[in-house]
């Protein structure tokens, strides 16, 4: 009779030991979906965040054009590009000594692509700079669209940070 009673208990007591297939199918299928959610919301910062900082780049850049040309009463030719920020053209004067930019390099933009100047560009404006986006080619859209420098809106005295 103990044998008996031995024998059930040790069939209850197996069924309340492990998890069945099907519970654990359910609790890595639950992970997988939070998983997921958690990838789309953090990668969706990622680029927003890459365009912001791009953006940043493109208003330090045009401004330091815009210094460049203060001082030296023109703007950089396309063949001395960004470097003249940088790099003294031989033909001016009233170049600021140490440049226009707090680094000794041009900075890319935040796909590690090379930023575009252009002298005199279709729009009418003096200059411009363009981050190709995430693509680096002209044209896109979304993460992949162009940025200009002469569309970075700069802030007046009554917008609230």
């Amino acid at each position: 009779m103990n044998e008996i009673r031995n024998q059930k208990s040790e069939i209850s007591s197996s069924k309340h030991r492990a998890f069945t297939i099907i519970e654990v199918m359910a609790v890595i299928v639950i992970i997988g979906i939070l998983a997921g959610i958690v990838a789309v919301n953090v990668v969706g910062r990622i680029d927003k965040a890459r365009v912001i900082t791009a953006r940043a780049n493109l208003k330090l850049l045009h401004n330091a054009v815009v210094q460049f040309k203060l001082d030296t009463t023109r703007y950089p030719t396309e063949d001395e590009g960004l470097n003249a920020l940088i790099e003294q053209p031989t033909d001016v004067t009233g170049w600021n000594t140490g440049g226009y930019l707090e680094t000794t390099e041009i900075p890319k933009d935040t796909w590690h692509n090379d930023f575009v100047y252009q002298l005199n560009p279709e729009s009418g404006k003096p200059f411009v700079i363009i981050s190709y986006g995430a693509d680096g080619e002209e044209g896109g859209e979304d993460y992949d669209a162009d940025l200009y420098s002469t569309d970075i809106e700069q802030p007046s005295s009554s917008q609230k940070p």
